[in-house]
């Protein structure tokens, strides 16, 4: 790609990273990345990953703003109201890099649709709160071997694991057998938390696209907003995993 004036000033700041470069910062613009959900989570993650130029950014969301969305979701704002989440997010994305592309998919990730989104993209960033949504992500990046960021936020706290297919456990292997619900009314949350897990996400798929640092493979890495503190939970994976197990039945 022809690398003009306009956009080695743009990106001045992550070209001067030795992990980034010119190289570096072409992945990134030749990057196609899939986020599931424009709220809490998909705010940060949306925009951080427009800023660092990913070339091409789907946007997966049936819902549209509500008022009560705007503690956390600074994708969106009061005169959003009651327009669709992928639009508002996406004039935003738009205004901030008019260079990258932008898709919006108003609709639901379902088992109809799940497969059709996701092989048109390298990766998929995990941003909903819904568990059901969030096992069928996990399956579907599986099946078709594409990398998967998953994040989660309640309260003051937050988990982010990344998936590599054939590289360590999924995501089913953390939750194994247990009877997962959505809570009724939506997950309390600190707006701020959904910041920093979002964040954390952004700087993975990043550092996944450039080829730098440790992508905690076989871990999860828990945030404590209120002591402000960080552990990693090891996750093995499991070889009868009905998703990624090598000793199904």
């Amino acid at each position: 790609m022809k690398t003009t004036a306009a956009w080695l000033h743009r990106y001045d700041r992550q070209l001067r990273l030795n992990e980034v470069g010119i190289e570096g910062q072409r992945r990134l613009t030749r990057a196609r990345v899939l986020v599931i959900g424009a709220g809490g989570l998909g705010s940060p993650i949306a925009y951080y990953l427009a800023a660092a130029g990913i070339g091409c950014l789907g946007l997966v969301d049936e819902d549209v703003v509500s008022l009560s969305n705007l503690n956390r979701q600074i994708l969106h704002s009061t005169g959003d109201l009651d327009m669709p989440k992928v639009d508002s997010a996406a004039a935003k994305l738009r205004r901030l890099n008019p260079e990258i592309e932008i898709h919006t998919y108003r609709e639901k990730f379902t088992s109809t649709n799940a497969q059709d989104l996701v092989k048109s993209y390298d990766l998929v960033v995990d941003a909903t709160d819904n568990l059901e949504t969030r096992r069928l992500m996990n399956e579907t990046c599986i099946r078709l071997g594409r990398p998967f960021f998953h994040g989660a936020v309640s309260g003051f706290f937050g988990q982010v694991m990344t998936v590599i297919p054939g590289r360590g456990p999924c995501w089913q292997c953390l939750v194994g057998d247990a009877v997962l619900e959505s809570p009724s009314g939506g997950t309390p949350v600190l707006g701020c938390v959904a910041g920093v897990i979002g964040s954390l996400q952004a700087i993975q798929v990043v550092k996944y696209l450039v080829g730098a640092g440790d992508f905690k493979i076989g871990k999860v890495l828990m945030f404590d907003g209120l002591s402000l503190g960080l552990d990693e939970l090891e996750v093995e994976r499991d070889p009868y995993c009905p998703v990624c197990g090598e000793k199904l039945a």
